[in-house]
């Protein structure tokens, strides 16, 4: 590539950072897209260990009994009505993406209690989804260096 000039020069290297920007932000966008969907089905069923993130232990006989008189679904942790779940959203701002839920009982299902065994949704979320956040965000970040054209396959940011 040849410029004429470093007004050329600049335009070009402007040009690149932009395209850049917007290519991470909407790899960080499907990033936290599916990290908020793989939070949201992990309520309401048992999880496995992890990374760092124990397993969910089974529901107290005494919940059980309760959510039942409430009519809620047996056996089927973190979820009662379905508010909770549908509380988690994310919002993704520059280079910043935050998941979360607005629900405030969540705090105490993520981290547990003195009375309440940890039931970690997050953090899960994030592991089991590691290898999609690096494909997709190395994919954001080569395609806005390169303009938006085709990623060549050996470098391993094709695919889901």
């Amino acid at each position: 590539m040849e410029f004429s000039s470093l007004g050329e020069l600049a335009l070009h290297l402007a040009a690149v950072s932009a395209a850049h920007q917007q290519h991470m932000h909407e790899g960080l966008e499907k990033c936290a897209k599916r990290i908020e969907e793989t939070a949201k089905a992990e309520i309401g069923t048992y999880q496995s260990a992890v990374g760092p993130f124990p397993a969910w232990d089974p529901l107290a006989d005494s919940t059980e009994q309760q959510k039942a008189q409430k009519g809620y679904p047996a056996d089927s942790p973190l979820l009662a009505s379905g508010d909770m779940r549908d509380s988690i959203e994310h919002v993704v701002r520059g280079h910043e993406a935050v998941i979360g839920a607005k629900d405030k009982k969540m705090v105490y299902h993520e981290f547990g209690t003195n009375k309440i065994p940890p039931r970690p949704v997050f953090g899960p979320a994030l592991f089991r989804n590691k290898e999609f956040i690096l494909r997709t965000i190395g994919r954001a970040a080569v395609s806005g260096l390169v303009g938006g054209q085709n990623i060549v396959p050996g470098l391993g940011y094709d695919g889901e």
